[in-house]
Formats: C-alpha cells, sequence, structure tokens
C-alpha cells in the first residue's frame, strides 16, 4: 500500500509525498468493537471526558450486562435511574438510547447494511443521533468501515498537521482544506493520517522544511488579544505618578 500512496502523492502533493516516504506503512488501526452500534456508543460515551474515565463508565455498563455490551434493545429499555450508576450523565443517556432507537427502527441499520452505503449516507445516517457530530461519523468510516477516501477537515490534528507541513503562519479554515484536499482522492484517508504523523515528526524535529511554495489556502484569522484585559493590566502594571514634596518654606 505504502508503494501505491509514493506514486500517487508524488504526483499529487510533494509536500505529503515527503511524510509518506518518512513514516511507517500506512494502516487504518481496526476498531476493537464488534459493531457500529457499539462503537457509536463508546463515541458518545467518551465526549468531554478522558478515555480512563469513559473507560470505568463502559466497564460499569457491561458489568450490568453479565460483562458483555448491552444490545440496542437492552439499552433503549433502561431507565436514566438504572444507567446513572455507571456514571453517564442525563445527556449522556439521552444520547445513548436515541442511538439505540435509531438501531432498532432501522433508521442506523446493522453493519453488514451499512457497509454497503456510501459515505456521505453513512454520516448522514449517523449526525441525525442526538450527541454525534460529522467528526464521530468520520472516525467510523475510517477506522470501523475502513474507507479509503474521508478527510475530517474539522479534526484539529489534522489542520495543525497541515500547517506543521507547509509552513503556514495560521490553521487552515476547514472549507479551504476541504477543497485543497480533493487533490488527494481517492486516498484522502491516508493524507489524514500522513498529516497525523506529520505533528509527530515535528515534535520529534524530523519534518523537513517544505521547499515550495505555501499553497494559497484561506487561514483563520489569529484572535485578537482581549483589550479591557490589556488595558486593565496596563493600570495594574503602571505606578501612580508620585508627587515631589513642596520646597520647605525658608524661616
Amino acid at each position: 500500500m505504502k508503494a501505491i500512496l509514493l506514486r500517487h502523492f508524488k504526483t499529487k502533493d510533494p509536500a505529503i509525498w515527503t511524510i509518506v516516504s518518512l513514516t511507517d506503512q500506512y494502516a487504518l488501526t481496526k476498531s476493537p468493537y464488534a459493531s457500529a452500534f457499539e462503537t457509536l456508543a463508546h463515541s458518545i460515551a467518551s465526549q468531554q471526558i478522558s478515555g480512563a474515565v469513559a473507560r470505568k463508565m463502559i466497564e460499569r455498563l457491561k458489568g450490568m450486562h453479565a460483562g458483555r455490551f448491552p444490545t440496542p434493545t437492552e439499552l433503549a429499555a433502561a431507565t436514566p435511574e438504572a444507567l446513572r450508576p455507571a456514571g453517564f450523565s442525563y445527556a449522556k443517556i439521552a444520547a445513548l438510547q436515541d442511538l439505540a432507537a435509531h438501531f432498532l427502527d432501522g433508521r442506523l441499520p446493522d453493519d453488514s447494511v451499512l457497509a454497503a452505503m456510501s459515505d456521505d449516507e453513512i454520516i448522514q445516517r449517523c449526525v441525525a443521533v442526538r450527541g454525534i457530530g460529522p467528526w464521530t461519523a468520520q472516525m467510523l468510516l475510517m477506522f470501523h468501515f475502513g474507507r479509503q477516501d474521508v478527510l475530517p477537515v474539522d479534526d484539529f490534528g489534522v489542520r495543525n498537521g497541515f500547517r506543521l507541513a507547509f509552513r503556514l503562519k495560521g490553521m487552515p479554515k476547514p472549507r479551504a482544506l476541504l477543497a485543497y484536499g480533493e487533490r488527494w482522492a481517492p486516498y484522502r484517508s491516508a493524507a489524514a493520517w500522513y498529516l497525523w504523523r506529520a505533528v509527530e515528526l515535528h515534535r520529534d524535529g524530523k519534518l523537513p522544511k517544505h521547499a515550495g511554495r505555501a499553497p494559497r489556502i484561506e487561514l483563520e484569522k489569529a484572535r485578537a488579544p482581549n483589550a479591557a484585559k490589556n488595558k486593565k493590566a496596563k493600570r495594574v502594571a503602571t505606578p501612580k505618578k508620585v508627587r515631589k514634596p513642596k520646597a520647605a518654606r525658608s524661616q
């Protein structure tokens, strides 16, 4: 696969080609979960909390079902009060039960049917679930279904890798990156994977300087400093003017 990607990116994007040549064999890590339902449920559980906390919550949930992950029917039938001891917030419980409802009524079918759908159709079905956005759906496509032409332009690591690879002064706007990345098709998942590697190469001091001109791509504007805070800090930092004592009157 790496030989194919080297040939592809050598003509499509030399900067990505350089990263490919410096890194390991491209491979999307296979999702450890048995189904799309379980994969998405884990994604909901892990939102806005650490991975360690999310894993504990999932283990408690499994403990309620003889050590296995519950089925959509079991999850939909559970009351919020029954799920709260696992550590889920009411918002997460609502999202998990909405996910279960989507699988139960067929809005999200089983894996064999999902696998035959296009990327866009899977994304549309996933984002209809409470608590699931495009990024989560794209991760499902890449790491559960192994789709090769997905570009998660809202992913911070992908955008930061692009910034570092091309020595840009700012982060590319997601829409601009999406348009630029069309040249990487049909291997946009690989391009994303190598942009993640670009961040690692930069961290280790091994990312080479971009030889050509920086691409003309719209960047996000740098956030303006808070004028009020700066004014306040200036007032605090500037000592008051000390008046000189009047000259004593001669006696």
